[in-house]
């Protein structure tokens, strides 16, 4: 074998397992900053402001009335979930939200 094919095969191997290990690297980095992150204060004033609340039975549906009973923080697009029945929202980036939450951004998860 010559030296340019080791060289190359090399090369190869070392790609593969750089593709690998960068996604990996950033599903840690992820979860490690998930807990960094505070829960959402309800007096958070993009909180206030869209009706979030820490249960979805809670909403006051003369205020809301778009609301349905199946809506939560769970099941919208928006949410990602970590651990402990809560999640990061893209809505308020740097807080934690409760998976069973909601507000007025509520927007079915695709699929």
């Amino acid at each position: 074998m010559s030296q340019s094919n080791s060289s190359r095969r090399r090369f190869l191997k070392i790609l593969g397992a750089a593709a690998v290990s960068v996604p990996l690297a950033g599903v840690a980095v992820r979860s490690a900053r998930a807990q960094d992150l505070t829960p959402l204060d309800l007096s958070n004033p993009t909180a206030s402001a869209l009706g979030y609340v820490e249960d979805t039975t809670k909403v006051d549906a003369a205020k809301y009335p778009q609301h349905k009973a199946e809506q939560d923080c769970a099941n919208c697009q928006f949410f990602t979930a970590t651990d402990g029945g809560r999640g990061t929202c893209q809505l308020f980036p740097g807080h934690t939200v409760a998976g069973k939450g909601w507000c007025a951004s509520w927007a079915a998860k695709a699929g």
